[in-house]
């Protein structure tokens, strides 16, 4: 897969962040090949960004492979 700079969102275009990769793989496909930011799958999933979010500090906390870890502080 190119740099994430270079990824963009499949729905608006916008440049993407490694979490809303991740999360995309996490919630939709784990082989998925064209992904979505985070305000394209909060409206796929009819929820708040605020709720993906916390998801993703949930999939982190479980140790999910696919969310880098967070720097110890």
């Amino acid at each position: 897969m190119p740099a994430s700079e270079s990824v963009r969102c499949c729905v608006c275009g916008a440049p993407l962040v490694p979490d809303e990769i991740a999360l995309t793989r996490k919630l939709i496909n784990r082989g998925a090949q064209q992904f979505q930011c985070m305000d394209c799958l909060a409206s796929f999933f009819g929820c708040s960004t605020g709720l993906l979010q916390e998801k993703i500090a949930q999939f982190r906390r479980q140790g999910c492979a696919l969310f880098a870890p967070l720097p110890e502080e």
